[in-house]
């Protein structure tokens, strides 16, 4: 018989287990019910198609610099990216920028809905500095960059500095109406670029451009014959990389006429607004908000291997500058789950309202896989109404509201597909499709010492064939009677036969109805045609008014629109549609109207060089134009 001594010995550690074991079961948040997921499933329906053939000689891996080679499926693992917008000027954004890594293309394609319009067409950078051979389109985003009404397409790529595809007045719609021109004077600058976003940082009215760059500066990654490369490295920590390109902010400073051609918008390099540890960050999502009432965006900026930041953003017109905001941290809160703390690998984020307080709340896709990477998506969800001081006023709910754990988690995109007036979450999950699984290679290189993970060399191989995380789906969240949301893509039929990337929300021919683009890595791409109840809504199209000789108004980015229905709910939305990692949204607002179907008020804020402004209208349900100008 063990002496008490030797009993308690054992018996303790096992009561501890206990208790613990107890507890974790207790506090264990309840799944919902098949019932209740098969009802909130019944409320959307989607037409699913491809955006696009397979091209010939179609690839399944990217060609690198030698270093490489024995990773090749880890660098190949970016690139799709997608973009709605209206850029044959039809007056529906049914138009894509497509980037597809299977060739190496950019092109304009009509969404299948009413792909007669015309033949998708590629955007081929002629007349510009521009090296095949060590050179890929990483994504695109639509803005008008020089403010002539029409849209333009800004691509970005891993071996060059961004392109500005701008649309000309007096060529038909097709391949010869946009014309490939630098953003910056150093074209041959080698970056690295994953992401952009096209926003008004300084609020002087005109847009500027925010670059995420991956890789270093330099770093030659595509190309085959860089052997030893000096530049090339991997990232110099899991946690706390400060190693990669240098993000950009190109700051817009005017137009230069162009004879016979587009007038040519020039900037000036404004990344000195970031500090060095902000812009050697490994960047894979920007997003702009104005989280203080002023329309002035916020920048977040989600990061690889290492924290993401939120910075408040302080610009004068001419001068653009930010203050990091970073979280608090409450007692029963997770040192990496506060705001600017984490190292979860953030590589998407968007805004919505989730607790119903009219501040946007941020919502950060994560790897978080639960076989191997048992992290976190953020939800961040504003606690003070207060002005931004020095702190960020947000804590992290993912946890409790369903969202926390999805996947190898990319874009994220926030969109009320049904109309009832509460959105809808979307993400693009996967990261390696194959069939040999890699998984403990993958956590072998997580727990290696830093000193070696920047070198090539020791890292592990993950070549073609190779899966990690390869075969997941892209969650659809409903947002439950209780607060909390649900996953019910299994329900919805969506065919998944690759990893996504980026994904773009717009409602392609105004029937009230968010449709849905997704991007595939390696694969066709896809489009999600929203044919679920047709409900009252509220759609805006917000324009700020032409500033040039023969132009037409233009979209007017950073515009804040809060619509209160005839219940007396209040809805507000802003107009980013570069949020994110690779997709770009139509550059318009929907509001779901539910069962109203009487006039609601629309109050609208916005920016321009005058400063800001705000207008009051009583509108009917359906689709509207807005010019706005100060006496409107």
């Amino acid at each position: 018989m063990p002496s008490p001594h030797r009993a308690r010995r054992i018996i303790a550690p096992l009561l501890a287990v206990l208790i613990a074991t107890t507890l974790g079961l207790a506090s264990r948040l309840p799944d919902a019910s098949a019932a209740d997921r098969r009802a909130l499933a019944g409320r959307f329906a989607f037409d699913v198609g491809d955006l696009n053939a397979d091209p010939a000689g179609a690839r399944t891996q990217r060609t690198v610099e030698p270093a490489l080679e024995h990773l090749r499926a880890w660098i190949s693992s970016v690139g799709a990216g997608a973009a709605l917008a209206d850029l044959d000027g039809d007056g529906l954004p049914n138009d894509t920028c497509l980037v597809d890594p299977r060739d190496d293309s950019v092109s304009v394609t009509p969404t299948p809905d009413r792909a007669t319009r015309y033949a998708a067409f590629p955007l081929r950078p002629t007349g510009v500095p521009y090296d095949t051979g060590i050179t890929a389109p990483m994504g695109c985003a639509t803005a008008d960059l020089n403010e002539d009404g029409r849209l333009d397409v800004l691509v970005y790529y891993w071996g060059r500095a961004p392109l500005a595809w701008l649309q000309r007045a007096d060529v038909p719609f097709g391949p010869a109406a946009f014309t490939a021109v630098d953003v910056t004077d150093r074209p041959t600058e080698l970056w690295n670029s994953t992401t952009a976003n096209v926003l008004d940082l300084d609020g002087d009215g005109h847009l500027d451009i925010v670059v995420g760059n991956y890789f270093p500066d330099g770093a030659r990654v595509l190309d085959a014959a860089a052997k030893d490369d000096p530049r090339m490295r991997m990232q110099d920590s899991m946690s706390w990389a400060r190693n990669g390109g240098r993000n950009r902010i190109l700051r817009f400073t005017g137009l230069t006429p162009v004879a016979g051609g587009p007038a040519r918008p020039t900037y000036a390099d404004a990344s000195a607004a970031l500090t060095d540890e902000q812009a050697r960050s490994w960047t894979l999502a920007i997003g702009g908000q104005d989280l203080d009432g002023d329309n002035l965006p916020e920048v977040y900026v989600a990061n690889d291997f290492g924290r993401d930041y939120l910075l408040h953003n302080v610009s004068q017109p001419g001068r653009i500058r930010f203050a990091e905001l970073p979280g608090r941290r409450d007692a029963d809160m997770p040192k990496s789950k506060v705001l600017g703390n984490d190292s979860f690998k953030s590589m998407g984020v968007t805004f919505t309202d989730l607790n119903a307080d009219q501040r946007p709340d941020i919502l950060v896709s994560n790897i978080t896989t639960p076989y191997a990477l048992q992290e976190s998506n953020f939800a961040f969800v504003s606690t003070d109404a207060a002005p931004l001081t020095d702190h960020a006023p947000y804590r992290d709910e993912s946890q409790r509201l369903g969202l926390a754990r999805t996947g190898w988690a990319w874009d994220i995109k926030v969109a009320d597909f049904d109309g009832d007036g509460t959105d809808e979450i979307v993400q693009a999950l996967g990261f390696l499709r194959g069939t040999v699984n890699r998984w403990a290679e993958l956590q072998e290189l997580a727990m290696g010492n830093d000193v070696f993970l920047q070198y090539p060399y020791a890292w592990p191989n993950f070549r073609d064939g190779d899966d990690i995380a390869g075969h997941q789906r892209n969650p659809f969240f409903v947002r439950g009677d209780d607060g909390r949301y649900v996953d019910v893509s299994d329900r919805l039929a969506f065919r998944q036969h690759a990893t996504t990337r980026g994904l773009a929300v717009g409602d392609t021919d105004h029937d009230g109805r968010l449709d849905l683009v997704v991007a595939n890595q390696w694969a066709r791409s896809q489009f999600l045609h929203n044919t679920g109840p047709a409900r009252a809504h509220l759609g805006l199209q917000l324009l700020l008014p032409a500033t040039v000789p023969g132009g037409k108004p233009r979209p007017a980015v950073g515009a804040t629109v809060q619509v209160r229905r005839a219940d007396g709910t209040a809805l507000t939305a802003q107009l980013y549609p570069a949020n994110g990692h690779t997709g770009g949204n139509s550059p318009d607002l929907l509001f779901g109207l539910g069962d109203s179907s009487g006039p609601v008020t629309a109050t609208v804020t916005w920016r321009d060089a005058a400063g800001q402004h705000a207008m009051t209208r009583s509108l009917n349900p359906g689709w509207h134009t807005l010019v706005l100008t100060p006496t409107a």
